[in-house]
């Protein structure tokens, strides 16, 4: 893309935010004013950490079914993370590990957080997700395909199941249980209520089911911000939407820093709090040394993608599969070793010093 081509989407989104929001109907309770937001901000470290699932999970139902759930590798994983000064981790959730097991998921998501509490780490949790196979089944998941990054990860509630309103009186059902459960549970950062609505070629055809999810969360009204990140500069409205009806602004950035400090520049300009909940992806210059100490510069929270390299095959970069499943010459994503060795030491070092584990 042209750096002018990039400019005029830019200034698009942000144009266009502040003068068609008003345009997209929704009944909800008031988004945080931005005093709130900032105040809330203010009571945390600055946030570090990373997308989270554990090496031994293909998708988000092997995390969260009775069969797969294992917390003795969270405990593991989630030590490393707080060896590195991590404050944070983004979990997804999946609405087919509840359905299946309403009582038996939450019991589960308590778990996870007592975890979490123990090493000093406060999560978010991801609702809804347009991102990879269309349809997710309960049960035993697929093995991963080789050398394919993200092979067996699935979208909630699905596709064509997230444009389908038919769906979403039991959609509700299930964020509300979920939310209300855990409204006033300190343990939890925020709610991250949508990944990347509007992925696999669905465009505002995940407007509804967005629109819904925030008036669901709403309606419950819990004691911790929700979110949903922008992720594509050209959804006009969905981005126009997401923004607004934020009580922090969260997004996405695999760009090169240049490119990500000119979206972090533009989203400030909202004033309210900015989190990247998705960065570093290291084939495309987006690293961490040349992206986490300007975010945390700019006082942007900083969750990358990925942490141990397991079943996900997130060492693998999105659109180039390796069919011996050999190590690639450089890893896409992921931090640690499933034996809790550092790809790469000066990286884990960096990490460390941002996060005031060293000097």
């Amino acid at each position: 893309m042209s750096i002018k081509k990039h400019l005029i989407i830019l200034f698009l989104l942000f144009a266009g935010m502040q003068l068609s929001a008003q345009n997209v109907p929704v009944k909800t309770a008031p988004v945080w004013p931005a005093a709130k937001a900032n105040s809330w901000y203010a009571q945390h470290k600055w946030l570090s950490g990373a997308d989270y699932i554990p090496a031994t999970a293909i998708n988000q139902l092997e995390m969260w079914q009775a069969d797969t759930f294992d917390p003795k590798t969270i405990d593991k994983e989630l030590g490393w993370a707080e060896g590195i000064g991590f404050n944070t981790m983004r979990v997804f959730l999946h609405s087919l590990a509840w359905k299946q097991d309403p009582e038996g998921f939450k019991k589960r998501v308590d778990q996870f957080l007592t975890i979490a509490e123990k090493h000093h780490i406060q999560p978010l949790f991801v609702f809804f997700d347009d991102c990879w196979n269309k349809v997710p089944q309960i049960g035993k998941q697929p093995e991963p395909k080789t050398g394919i990054h993200n092979s067996g990860w699935v979208q909630d509630p699905g596709q064509p199941a997230s444009e389908n309103a038919a769906n979403f009186p039991g959609l509700e059902k299930y964020v509300k249980d979920v939310m209300t459960h855990f409204a006033h549970d300190k343990r939890i950062l925020l709610w991250d209520l949508y990944n990347e609505p509007g992925n696999s070629n669905k465009g505002e055809l995940s407007l509804p089911l967005l629109t819904q999810i925030f008036t669901w969360a709403k309606e419950v009204n819990p004691d911790q911000p929700v979110t949903a990140g922008i992720w594509a500069w050209d959804f006009e409205k969905l981005n126009a939407f997401q923004i607004t009806h934020s009580d922090v602004i969260t997004y996405h950035d695999y760009e090169e820093p240049a490119w990500h400090l000119r979206v972090i520049q533009l989203l400030k300009s909202f004033g309210r709090p900015v989190i990247c909940t998705e960065y570093m992806a290291r084939t495309s210059n987006s690293r961490f040394a040349n992206i986490m100490p300007m975010l945390k510069k700019e006082n942007v929270g900083a969750i990358n993608w990925g942490f141990v390299a397991g079943k996900t095959n997130t060492i693998y970069a999105w659109d180039t599969p390796m069919v011996n499943g050999g190590e690639p010459i450089e890893w896409f994503h992921e931090i640690f070793r499933q034996d809790g060795l550092p790809y790469r030491q000066d990286e884990v070092d960096l990490i460390k010093k941002l996060n005031g584990v060293i000097k």
